[in-house]
């Protein structure tokens, strides 16, 4: 098996795992919208999404030393692909055509991107000065984003992708550096540098549950298209990786990032309402029960099969 074809493997199942994160991450998101950082750490679901989300990033890590940037980092859009019709499945609703025509737009878009994306083994590393450079940019452009103003989500989901894909981007450099037998296992670079990814990547997660307020598709499509764009960047600018076609693969890739942006905003048009979980349904109930929820007040909600009437249920 080909290394590339490893990284290819990896980053797949990584995909899924990121999917089963973000709708926890969404559901208790909508569950709580006023809850703090601090309040999140007393939600098992929480702890769940964080779980499932060093695993896949664990699986991210390793396919980084198998396959270059631009190659990994598209592939996390699959993230998307199992996402929407997971969180319409929990929330016992049908995945609608807007959503599926956003998903799809978003995919072909990143596709694009991939076809047009080659580059060598993954030997390159950035230096002391350029990561710390990264970091300082990247920070401030997370200022930018987080600033209170108009649709907050999206812009918040923004700056989740941009951190996430610089975290990547930083852990290459990690992991290839740490591997390299030329040098020490713990030296300044790679102790340096994996702090910075520590601090990307937790600020990428949080960024991602206040995103998820306002909703799954939209937020996720968002950073699903930030983070490969945020990487590549890094990869094509300091790294010495290339595209493919010279000038036409150029225009491809631009084409595909127009035709990404367009399924972002379907998305982010659609917000379905939400559906209490089936607490029948073993995933749905993990994801959805809070502590204390027994005694939490009634809400009305439609009964199955008879829209118009109303039964009372507990959140």
């Amino acid at each position: 098996m080909s290394a590339v074809l490893v990284a290819v493997v990896l980053s797949l199942v990584s995909a899924v795992a990121y999917a089963a994160a973000a709708v926890a991450q969404e559901r208790l998101a909508s569950r709580s919208p006023g809850s703090g950082t601090l309040r999140l750490l007393a939600h098992g679901a929480w702890w769940w999404s964080v779980g499932l989300n060093a695993g896949a990033a664990l699986l991210h890590v390793v396919a980084l030393k198998y396959g270059p940037l631009t190659v990994v980092q598209p592939l996390g859009a699959l993230t998307l692909v199992a996402a929407v019709p997971m969180g319409a499945r929990l929330a016992g609703r049908r995945v609608s055509a807007v959503e599926w025509r956003g998903t799809a737009l978003t995919l072909l878009g990143l596709a694009a991107i991939l076809v047009t994306a080659s580059g060598p083994a993954p030997d390159d590393v950035l230096s002391v000065p350029e990561a710390l450079t990264v970091a300082g940019t990247t920070a401030a452009l997370i200022g930018v984003l987080s600033r209170p103003g108009a649709r907050p989500g999206l812009r918040h989901a923004s700056a989740s992708g941009v951190a996430s894909g610089v975290a990547s981007a930083l852990t290459q450099t990690v992991t290839v550096a740490a591997t390299d037998r030329s040098g020490p296992l713990l030296s300044v670079q790679v102790v340096g540098v994996a702090l910075l990814v520590a601090a990307f990547a937790a600020g990428g997660l949080l960024l991602s549950q206040t995103a998820y307020r306002g909703g799954l598709g939209g937020p996720l499509a968002m950073v699903t298209l930030a983070n490969p764009l945020a990487a590549a960047v890094i990869g094509l600018a300091l790294l010495g990786e290339r595209l493919q076609g010279g000038p036409a693969g150029v225009l491809l890739a631009l084409a595909g990032a127009g035709l990404a942006s367009w399924g972002v905003v379907l998305l982010s048009r659609t917000t379905p309402a939400a559906v209490p979980a089936d607490d029948d349904h073993p995933v749905a109930a993990v994801l959805a029960l809070e502590p204390g929820s027994a005694t939490a007040e009634p809400v009305l909600v439609p009964r199955p099969h008879d829209p118009g009437h109303l039964t009372a249920a507990t959140r």
